[in-house]
Formats: structure tokens, sequence, C-alpha cells
């Protein structure tokens, strides 16, 4: 019998395509979708999906069992830019949902667990160049405070209880699928979509801010082959760095124009230049590498020519 998965915050920029991907890979009928809210079309109509509240315990444990469910993915989280504004319910929504799905693993309901961390666990005393795997981490922000308190428990209930939990800290993550969802990254895709719409952007961060980043569909890729990898070859059970790209929004702006010349790019930095600022610049994902074999396919280039032709496609700009 296959195994039955359910992805919680399914209709997110990760949780879109990360349960398109696995529907293809698993049988949609394989895969129930859940969130607060319904998602795009695609999402929908691709198998089946429950409205469900991360928050809430009981619901999730009865979709568990409801389904039969083997593996979680908890792709539900208040991103960087939007906790700051509301950093009580960014806490509890991080840390809440985090805790009803290793506590059903912990009884025995469910036998794997993904859970994704963030850059953002790093904080200003980090070294920002190849951040190393194991470093000094003081997050300033509510997302990254939740973040790394959630790595500490993944490890906790995997060394405790014996939860399979596997874990990637993400970069900025672009796709053209899905709009983003309140990060500080974001600008990296919204500066595709304004290139092609208006032929100008504003970028909310200043233009030598380098910051690393990622193709989505290589996070996807990453995230499946690091469930899909026998539990021995996982070494790290708080959380694995991960990376592809670094870059700066005049780098971008640069790629952006070998196929726009145009384009114009300005510059008006806000409150998330801060955040940006406390987060490394490149990261060392030497340990992925090694222990389950990550490699990642998307340059500047080619993610530049995917995004611009993928958003004519979809968003018929």
């Amino acid at each position: 019998m296959a195994s039955k998965i359910l992805i919680i915050g399914a209709c997110g920029q990760i949780g879109t395509e990360l349960t398109m991907a696995l529907r293809a890979k698993r049988g949609n009928e394989n895969v129930i979708a859940c969130d607060i809210r319904e998602g795009n079309k695609e999402l929908m109509a691709s198998g089946p999906f429950e409205i469900a509240d991360a928050t809430n315990y009981h619901q999730i444990e009865d979709l568990v069992i409801q389904y039969e469910i083997d593996e979680v993915y908890l792709m539900a989280a208040m991103l960087s830019a939007t906790a700051e504004k509301f950093p009580m319910k960014g806490w509890a929504l991080n840390m809440d949902s985090l805790f009803h799905v290793l506590n059903l693993a912990k009884e025995g309901k469910v036998n794997k667990v993904f859970w994704p961390s963030s850059i953002a666990v790093f904080g200003p005393t980090t070294p920002k160049h190849d951040t190393p795997q194991t470093t000094i981490m003081e997050p300033s922000t509510v997302y990254g405070i939740s973040k790394q308190a959630g790595e500490r428990w993944c490890e906790y209930y995997h060394k405790k209880y014996g939860v399979d939990v596997r874990s990637i800290r993400y970069p900025g993550l672009i796709s053209y699928k899905t709009l983003p969802g309140g990060g500080t990254t974001d600008y990296a895709v919204e500066i595709y979509h304004e290139a092609l719409k208006n032929g100008k952007y504003t970028s909310f961060l200043k233009e030598d801010t380098e910051l690393p980043m990622m193709f989505m569909d290589d996070a996807i890729r990453a995230t499946i082959s690091l469930m899909d990898a026998p539990s021995d070859k996982v070494k790290i059970r708080s959380s694995y760095n991960l990376s592809a790209l670094n870059f700066t929004p005049k780098t971008l702006a640069e790629a952006i124009q070998k196929h726009i010349p145009e384009f114009e790019i300005s510059y008006d930095p806000d409150f998330r230049q801060a955040i940006a600022d406390s987060w490394p610049s490149s990261i060392d994902d030497s340990r992925a590498r090694e222990d389950w074999g990550w490699k990642h396919e998307f340059d500047l280039e080619k993610m530049t020519s995917g995004m611009l032709e993928g958003i004519k496609e979809v968003h018929h700009v």
C-alpha cells in the first residue's frame, strides 16, 4: 500500500508546488493537502483537500487518522516580514503547529515529519560568508527565534523519542507559480513581475544586499530527496544548511537586463533592510551534499530565463 502524505499549509508559496510535485511522484490520491483556506484551481482539482487550522491539534489528528497518514510536511508558518508586525501570532502559529506534529509522531500516529527551517535562524553575530552548519545563532526576528527554537525541539524529539524528523534551512525562494507570502527575500520574485509588467522596479533592499537564494524547483527537489533518503544518511536532525545562489538586487537587475535591456531598478530600503542585514550572504551546505547527495541545478542565468518565461506563461504578462 502506498504511503499517505499530509501537507499542512499546502496553499502557501512552497506548499503549493510541493503538493503538485509529490502528487506527480506518489499519486494524487496519496497526497492530502490541507490549509486554513482554499488554494489555486490546479491544486484544488488535483487531489484531496481539507480545510484545517495548523494550530488546532484535534483537527490535524483527525486528518492523520482519517487518511491513515504516514508522512507529514508542515509548511504552515508566518514569515519574517509579517511576523515582525504580529509577533505573538507569529510565535503561536510557528511553534504550536510544530508541537502538534512532533507529538503525533511521538505517539506513533505518523512515521516521518518534514519541517522547514530558514536562514533566519542566523543573526547579526553569525559569520556572514560561507555560514557554517554549526555556528553562532542569535536571531533577531520573531520568525528566526521561532525557527531556532523549532530546530532545537526537532533534535530533542529525535534524540529523546526517536521521532524521524527532517529539516532544511531554506534560503530565499524564487518561484513564478505562486506569489510570495511576506518574506524579506520577496523582492527577488516581485522584480521579475515588475520587469515584465512595467519595465521598472523599486527594491526595498539596498543594491548591495547579498543574500542566499534558490529557484523553487531546486528547493522542492531538495525537500523530497531529503525525505526519501535512508534514515541513517540523515545525520543532522536540527536542520540542514542548503544553498544554491547568492546575489544582490543589483546583480539580479543586471541578469534581467540581458533579457529586457530597458529595465530600470531604483532603491528605497524599508524595515526589511534590517532583517536582511542580520542574515548571511552565503551558506556552506557541504553537509547536505555529503550526507544525502544534494546538488543544485539552477544558476542565476538559468533561473532568470525560467522566471521570465514562466511568468509570461502563468500570469499572461
